[in-house]
């Protein structure tokens, strides 16, 4: 059976090329982790079993050469996906800012509203 080299994630594709030099591409929406996951997180990988699968640590993620190329999806249960979902991270919600401090103002301008001392 073949074995991984490379890994690439497209917006919506995982691709990796095999030893041999075949190259496989599976839906991201096949690994929820992964399409759930952030660029970076999807960036740090690393192989496993020379090249027998790849390992996301970020994201507790393994896929096998074999099922990616037998065009197996992740056999995740709905469960355990949510249970890592919510074990996420959430993103912090932006601070809000007054009115005044909304605006964009050239560099070297002052903004109108505020009084030099």
């Amino acid at each position: 059976m073949g074995r991984a080299k490379t890994v690439s994630i497209a917006e919506d594709t995982l691709k990796i090329e095999l030893c041999d030099g075949r190259i496989i591409s599976a839906p991201l929406n096949w690994y929820p982790r992964l399409l759930h996951g952030t660029p970076e997180e999807r960036a740090n990988w690393r192989l496993i079993g020379q090249g027998e699968g790849i390992h996301w640590p970020d994201l507790d993620e393994d896929i096998s050469a074999e099922n990616l190329i037998y065009g197996q999806p992740s056999g995740e249960s709905q469960k355990s996906f949510q249970k890592w979902q919510e074990s996420r991270p959430r993103a912090p919600s932006p601070v809000p800012r007054a009115p005044s401090e909304n605006r964009d103002y050239p560099a070297g301008t002052r903004n109108p509203t505020k009084k030099s001392k």
